[in-house]
């Protein structure tokens, strides 16, 4: 039945519609704007201004050509991405590509958790410790007792709070001109403050967990819909979907740093430390509200990005070893899936013992998830330029070469900020 599906059908992208169809892509594009996207783009917005927005139309075309080739593996072959590694490649990549997931996940979980309660903090008194405990007990009930596309619909309005980063830009002074020549005319600073920027930004936007999370749900959409094989309309409409996701992405991405870079760099707040600080971006349209708009934006993401990380994580690892694997499954039906699910925020709940400052630990989760990114884009795109495994439907030139180039600049980052100044 319908309301058993993860996601309406999608067997096209034409005619009325289409917004209800949007599934696996507009949802990856929501999640890909976690605590940890928010905080970063915040950091850099901070430190660098309007420098770096140049990476937002740069990183559109490279994030949508990961996703896509993904979505696409998953969409043919009606397997997650381990699922297909475990097939096609060694077992040593298989378990190098999962372990790199499984552990940039858990730094991400980690600092999503202490942010969300850094920002509850704003609000409320209540210490750091209990206020991680709290939200990584409300998640875990959330995602083992209640089916993900039902979850998923309820927090999607708590996310709209994001909007409020483009509000504040029509109402800061922003400088219009800046920002176009910014957007048009790549520039930076050659030495490792940018250089650690730019691994975050990457990082936070093409993003490991969402290589695994989009697969997967690519295969609960094929699924439900009942695809034996795809046709062109399937993959444009896989496309499209996922476009959307990427654009939604990115472009909030851009009102963040845009926002962060009239009202926090402005102000000489170059560093942010403290959930405080970044709320302050919020202040010209907030006011004394300010943080509270933050914390619904953070809470919102946080709740709707820790169960997409540790479920990117189950998916990995159940397919890994062929043990059954489905957020719409109760626990007794994937006891192995939900003791991952389990573990994995067990993990990023003891990592916020370890004393680093919540909203720093989200910069640390993005430049994570950059350095983990490149190999596992490596797998992506042999897998998907791979004839035997895609028949006619395997990757087109276009989407090679964006992928090919994508991985090579990630994977140069690392080594430009050790030869760096």
């Amino acid at each position: 039945m319908r309301s058993n599906r993860h996601h309406p059908a999608r067997a096209k992208i034409q005619g009325i519609g289409y917004f209800r169809r949007l599934g696996p892509g507009i949802v990856t594009g929501a999640a890909d704007d976690d605590p940890s996207g928010i905080g970063t783009y915040s950091q850099v917005g901070a430190a660098a201004g309007n420098r770096l927005l140049w990476t937002a139309p740069l990183l559109l075309p490279l994030a949508f050509a990961v996703q896509e080739a993904c979505a696409r593996i998953a969409l043919v072959t009606g397997k997650g991405l381990a699922g297909v590694i475990r097939e096609r490649l060694p077992k040593p990549v298989l378990y190098l590509c999962v372990a790199l997931v499984a552990i940039a996940n858990t730094v991400n979980i980690a600092a999503d958790l202490g942010s969300m309660a850094a920002a509850l903090q704003l609000l409320v008194p209540v210490p750091q410790v209990a206020g991680v405990l709290g939200f990584a007990a409300l998640i875990l009930l959330a995602e083992v007792f209640i089916p993900y596309h039902r979850y998923a619909k309820i927090l999607r309005w708590l996310c709209l709070s994001l909007l409020a980063y483009v509000a504040v830009m029509f109402v800061a002074h922003v400088d219009w001109g800046q920002v176009a020549s910014s957007l048009l005319l790549p520039t930076m600073n050659w030495g490792r403050l940018d250089i650690a920027l730019l691994i975050g930004i990457a990082g936070t936007t093409i993003s490991p967990y969402l290589f695994f999370w989009q697969s997967a749900e690519e295969v609960e959409e094929r699924a439900a819909d009942t695809i034996e094989s795809p046709t062109s309309d399937h993959i444009k409409a896989m496309r499209g979907d996922v476009f959307a996701g990427m654009l939604t992405g990115v472009f909030i991405m851009a009102a963040i740093m845009i926002t962060a870079a009239a009202t926090l760099n402005k102000n000489g707040i170059t560093d942010v430390q403290t959930a405080e600080q970044a709320a302050q971006a919020l202040t010209p349209i907030a006011g004394q509200y300010a943080g509270l708009l933050f914390l619904l934006g953070i809470v919102g993401t946080g709740m709707l990005a820790v169960p997409v990380l540790a479920g990117a994580s189950a998916y990995a690892i159940a397919e890994t070893f062929g043990w059954r694997e489905s957020l719409e499954k109760r626990p007794s039906q994937a006891r192995a899936f939900y003791a991952i699910i389990l573990l994995s925020i067990l993990l990023g709940l003891a990592l916020n013992f370890v004393g680093v400052n919540p909203i720093q630990f989200l910069f640390i989760a993005a430049v994570t998830n950059g350095l983990a990114a490149p190999i596992l884009m490596a797998v992506i795109w042999w897998l998907a330029r791979d004839e035997k495994l895609l028949g006619e439907w395997k990757s087109p030139l276009w989407s090679r070469i964006l992928l090919g180039f994508a991985t090579l600049a990630m994977g140069a980052l690392p080594i430009l900020w050790l030869i760096a100044p």
